[in-house]
């Protein structure tokens, strides 16, 4: 007999941050649809965190991405064959492998984030113009703070 306490329902503002966060990542897993899954979450989270770094070793993306480098490694495998990836190494120091996303990998960056641009779009165009702008305001305002709470933490930022 399961005898655990029940989760306590959160404040009405995180709860209501909470199906925010469920409306994102729907949207967000709805413009990945744009990729007939060619590439999971996890393998378009680490080319859009490469494509924002730049060449960076592996060492540096998989603490961009806050992953172990053995799951850096192989995710860069699987993105190397269909060529969305290109290894290197460092010009200072022949040991230093780095990677970087390609043209490719690029193509499918974009795709996937003017997809997600447009649902967002779609979702805010049914809001009035007075509730985009506070809904626009208190979300820079929940991201600046949540940037500072992840760096007090040590932890990279996500992104997805």
């Amino acid at each position: 007999m399961d005898t655990q306490t029940p989760l306590a329902a959160p404040r009405a503002d995180v709860a209501a941050f909470e199906q925010l966060t469920q409306a994102l990542v729907g949207i967000t897993v709805q413009s990945l649809d744009v990729l007939d899954s060619s590439v999971t979450v996890p393998q378009f989270r680490l080319l859009r965190t490469l494509d924002g770094l730049g060449r960076v070793s592996c060492t540096a993306l998989a603490a961009a991405l806050g992953t172990a480098a053995s799951s850096v490694t192989r995710m860069v495998d699987k993105l190397e064959g269909p060529g969305y990836v290109a290894r290197g190494t460092d010009p200072h120091s022949r040991s230093i492998v780095t990677v970087e996303v390609t043209r490719a990998g690029r193509e499918i960056v974009t795709a996937v984030l003017e997809r997600r641009h447009r649902l967002i779009e779609a979702v805010l165009d049914e809001m009035s113009p007075t509730d985009r702008d506070r809904a626009a305001a208190a979300a820079g305002g929940f991201v600046r703070l949540a940037g500072e709470a992840i760096a007090a933490g040590a932890k990279g930022p996500v992104v997805l």
